[in-house]
């Protein structure tokens, strides 16, 4: 459970972290460019390591439901969609919105036992923890609103 704890903060950080890398390649390059370059080397480096781990069987696909083959369009619009929402609203506030969403949608997902998961019975205090955070981020972006006019 640690390693998972561990593994799940630094995806985290690189998330954060690449969606600020990206925004700044937007400014130089536009949207579409940006999102040729993050996922053309993210194949590239893949690719390389999954031949060096995983050898011959990258290329063994067996029993995989057709809909899973989409993951990579759904990576273009993530890039697309977050360096569009980071330039407009900031990497902060983008990410957080980010998180909720992904935490929503994961909490729906599972309740309804869609994708291929395994049924996850829905209770109450989940869709409290997401409100809580949903009223968290109103509070972190409300609040640093009034604090930063007071000081201008």
């Amino acid at each position: 459970m640690i390693l998972g704890l561990i593994l799940a903060l630094v995806a985290g950080s690189f998330v954060s972290l690449q969606n600020i890398f990206n925004t700044k390649v937007n400014q130089k390059v536009g949207s579409w460019a940006t999102t040729t370059l993050v996922l053309g080397l993210g194949f590239l480096a893949s690719f390389i390591m999954s031949l060096i781990f995983e050898g011959g069987r990258i290329f063994t696909l067996r029993n995989m439901e057709p809909w899973y083959w989409i993951s990579g369009l759904i990576g273009v619009g993530v890039v697309i969609c977050l360096v569009q929402g980071t330039k407009r609203l900031g990497p902060t506030y983008a990410i957080s919105i980010v998180l909720i969403s992904q935490l929503g949608f994961a909490l729906l997902w599972d309740s309804l036992g869609w994708l291929g998961l395994e049924k996850v019975p829905f209770t109450w205090k989940q869709l409290v923890g997401v409100l809580v955070i949903v009223g968290g981020i109103l509070v972190f972006k409300l609040g640093g609103a009034r604090e930063t006019q007071k000081s201008a």
